[in-house]
């Protein structure tokens, strides 16, 4: 235990996912090594986040603006929405260059042992989404845990009746993993999802 403003900063950067005792020390010292205008710009730069960086109107991604610049961009495919549990996810799909739709962010997945149920996700504005027979296809792309699953098969019970098609993202095998090092249900699943070759 350090005394003052130096254990305050520990302890608040231990408060950050991902970040346990030796790193919030590790960073706290840095920063306490670091130049005071590197540490200003770091300060600057939190509230500055804070103070503009808002959820997007329409699909809950983050933006400055009321409205993200995918959903204001006329160019994507407006018969498709990807959903997602956190803006972080948009990222990962969009560096892949294969989707051209639009997106909508649930804000986490359901999850009763959190205390999370569809009641506290984006699910309602999903379903208004819906509402004017725009969009022919919903693609669920939650993670492939337990959580994620859990608000897939909800997602997919909930709108099999609006006349839309109901996806999930594949899953399966990575490249370049061994057979023996995959767990009983990505093996599964890479089974259940095989198709033919050649």
């Amino acid at each position: 235990m350090y005394e003052g403003p130096i254990q305050d900063l520990i302890d608040e950067l231990g408060q950050l996912p991902g970040i346990g005792p030796k790193s919030a020390q590790r960073i706290a010292f840095h920063l306490l090594d670091a130049p005071i205008d590197d540490v200003d710009r770091l300060a600057d730069a939190l509230k500055l986040m804070k103070r503009t960086v808002k959820f997007c109107r329409i699909c809950f991604n983050i933006s400055q603006e009321d409205e993200c610049r995918i959903c204001r961009d006329p160019r994507r495919d407006r018969s498709a929405i990807c959903v997602v549990e956190e803006s972080k996810d948009v990222v990962a799909i969009e560096r892949t260059r294969e989707f051209k739709g639009l997106y909508h962010v649930l804000g986490g997945s359901i999850s009763p042992i959190e205390g999370r149920g569809p009641g506290e996700l984006h699910v309602r504005e999903l379903v208004t989404r819906l509402a004017d027979d725009t969009v022919t296809e919903v693609i669920v792309a939650t993670n492939p845990n337990l959580e994620g699953e859990a608000t897939a098969t909800y997602l997919s019970r909930l709108l099999k009746d609006f006349g839309v098609r109901v996806s999930r993202l594949a899953s399966g095998l990575p490249v370049g993993g061994d057979l023996e090092y995959a767990d009983d249900v990505t093996l599964g699943r890479a089974f259940a999802g095989r198709r033919p070759i050649g």
